[in-house]
């Protein structure tokens, strides 16, 4: 073992470290129990040597005194004072010596018992201070880095997975916070920027049809930034839970909507039918005809003449909004749900949305414990299903 290695390996603990705290628990731990242990087997030899001692000094005699006997003759010794004092020593000695010796094995086994507790623990602990490593490293440019743990599937190889697993969400939200944030910009930027050329370009000659062109196109730039304006607050309200949630006649609700949106599906000669069935749901009135508004204004828009769009509510399937439309590759289809994405690509074709219609949908969804799922249909067009939690009378 290198100098370095040893001094790591020995270096004072930190006040109220978990390696510190479990040395000593499990090394006291371990050091009583053999205390114990040696406490009492010490007794026991002790009880032991003794009455071996007493037998062999008081033993009685098996045979003649040697006064009796004839010379060189086996005779039985009678024990005097002074083998019972020897005897005496004897036992002291041997208890002295054995004392002697246990606590200098209590001391060898107590410094072994809390050197191999040091060493085991911070084997043990070794992930958890790689754990902590990594999460002072990361920041939102070191985002990429995980621990990646090998070894048993133990509880701390849990925790490192876990820890990744949070690292993983972790950087896809900052990731799309930032692509959220630079499509906003760029949204934003744009009425502003052709905004900017119309008014420079038209009144370098301010006739009157330069004057009109001018109006009409500062028209719908400012309705393009109004609706992207909106949509982000809606957006962003609807990320938030109900503040007074109370039922909702979400049958009702849908039929309303629908019939709103009548007049424009027939100038687009786009057909609605609607099927409905008496559905209760707890959550905000607002944003609910939101979400449907959105879903039912998706399929009208991005449909084509002579589709169709059909809506159905009932308490088993939830809220289903299937259109025809061009074609959606099946593998995008989890793309339209995230803020500026649509079929063409990105930021362009914004007028006729800003490509937050589903974002809002799942937002408001997920705000009132729903869930939205969506997927390609062969002929075109999407199949959109909200389904919504049971209210706390039906669980009963």
């Amino acid at each position: 073992m290198s100098p370095r290695r040893a001094v790591r390996l020995f270096r004072p603990p930190a006040r109220g470290s978990v390696r510190a705290r479990m040395t000593l628990l499990y090394g006291g731990v371990f050091t009583v129990i053999t205390l114990a242990a040696l406490v009492v087997a010490q007794r026991f030899q002790g009880f032991a040597v003794v009455r071996n001692l007493q037998d062999a000094v008081h033993r009685p005699m098996t045979g003649r005194p040697c006064e009796q006997l004839p010379p060189g003759g086996p005779c039985a010794v009678v024990p005097g004072e002074d083998a019972l004092h020897r005897a005496a020593e004897l036992e002291q000695d041997l208890a002295d010596s054995q004392r002697i010796i246990t606590l200098v094995t209590i001391v060898v086994i107590a410094a072994l018992a809390f050197a191999v507790c040091w060493w085991l623990t911070g084997r043990l602990l070794r992930p958890l201070h790689r754990i902590t490593a990594t999460a002072r490293r990361l920041s939102l440019s070191t985002l990429h880095e995980r621990i990646a743990l090998t070894g048993p599937q133990d509880e701390l190889k849990e925790l490192a997975d876990t820890f990744d697993a949070m690292l993983d969400r972790l950087e896809h939200a900052v990731a799309g916070q930032r692509r959220f944030v630079a499509n906003a910009s760029h949204e934003l930027r744009t009425p502003l920027a052709i905004q900017r050329t119309a008014i420079e370009v038209g009144l370098a000659d301010p006739s009157p049809e330069r004057l009109a062109w001018i109006r009409a196109e500062l028209l719908r730039n400012t309705e393009r930034s109004e609706r992207l304006i909106e949509g982000l607050l809606v957006l962003a309200q609807g990320e938030r839970a109900p503040d007074a949630p109370a039922p909702v006649d979400l049958a009702a609700l849908v039929e309303q909507v629908v019939a709103e949106h009548l007049p424009q599906a027939g100038r687009d000669g786009v057909t609605v039918t609607v099927s409905t069935h008496p559905v209760i749901v707890e959550g905000d009135e607002v944003m609910l005809t939101r979400l449907v508004a959105n879903l039912v204004q998706n399929a009208v828009r991005h449909n084509h003449p002579g589709g169709h769009v059909r809506v159905a509510l009932s308490p088993g399937t939830g809220l289903v909004v299937r259109n025809t439309g061009p074609h959606v590759p099946p593998g995008r289809v989890g793309e339209l749900f995230e803020p500026f994405r649509r079929l063409d690509p990105d930021r362009t074709g914004s007028a006729g949305g800003a490509g937050l219609g589903l974002s809002i949908v799942a937002a408001i969804a997920a705000a009132h414990l729903g869930a939205v799922t969506a997927t390609a249909c062969p002929d075109g067009g999407l199949h959109v299903t909200v389904t919504f939690p049971p209210r706390p009378a039906e669980r009963e």
